[in-house]
């Protein structure tokens, strides 16, 4: 059977990551779901993911407030990696990096410039896709100094994050409680920002056509997982060894 992952991007659990879980798992904030979310708005027993073919399937379980993927309620969806998945206030990144940035590259091998300006074109495995394609051209990555590495895996030692090889800025050590409400308030800050940008993306039902391009879509999620995580190390330092 298909073994899934899942990052948490929203919620009280944002910042976890739920690694290679083998389908079929069930979501939800009762004990026995693979998924464990502690969010009351969440239920028991909320949705399920399997397995059909090649395909991965969530279903609702007649959840008392439903379940979104892309911004649309969904009885039963076939999720694709990149797809954001919102059960009560918990919101769920579908995919690993690698598995994100796998698509990433299959949608742009697929594309092909339109005259417009607009970038066009199909996914095999997943339908039409057209993608409104604002680039960082106007912004090279190399005069960039924040710059993100999205073929990079996320890990985190007991002194500093790596996307891939590169080393982030570290979190400061010992921090008293004051100063971690301070530098936390700052994150959560700059969390809910991302947050509210990335609510206003339109996509459709298919997932497949988004107001920016699905690679600039992906770094922005990025960001939020690494501040996310960031968060979560900041509260429980524990964490950094999930």
């Amino acid at each position: 059977m298909a073994k899934v992952t899942f990052q948490v991007l929203e919620g009280i659990d944002k910042g976890r990551i739920f690694r290679d879980l083998q389908t079929p798992v069930t979501l939800g904030r009762e004990e026995g779901n693979a998924l464990r979310l502690n969010d009351e708005r969440v239920s028991r027993f909320h949705a399920k993911i399997q397995q059909d073919g090649d395909d991965i399937i969530l279903t609702d379980l007649e959840s008392t407030n439903g379940t979104r993927v892309n911004g649309t309620v969904v009885q039963i969806r076939r999720l694709r990696h990149g797809d954001r998945v919102c059960l009560g206030r918990s919101l769920l990144l579908f995919g690993s990096n690698e598995e994100i940035r796998a698509r990433m590259l299959s949608l742009a091998g697929n594309l092909k410039p339109s005259e417009t300006g607009a970038v066009s074109g199909s996914l095999q495995a997943d339908g039409p896709a057209t993608v409104q394609a604002r680039t960082l051209s106007e912004a090279p990555q190399q005069e960039l100094d924040f710059d993100l590495d999205v073929q990079g895996e996320s890990t985190a030692t007991s002194e500093a994050f790596f996307i891939g090889a590169r080393a982030l800025p570290p979190l400061p050590q010992k921090l008293s409680p004051s100063q971690a409400a301070r530098l936390a308030e700052i994150l959560d800050f700059l969390h809910r920002g991302l947050t509210c940008a990335t609510d206003q993306i339109q996509a459709k039902d298919d997932g497949t056509q988004v107001t920016i391009s699905f690679a600039d879509w992906q770094r922005v999620l990025a960001v939020q997982m690494l501040l996310a995580r960031y968060l979560r190390a900041v509260a429980e330092p524990d964490s950094l060894e999930e």
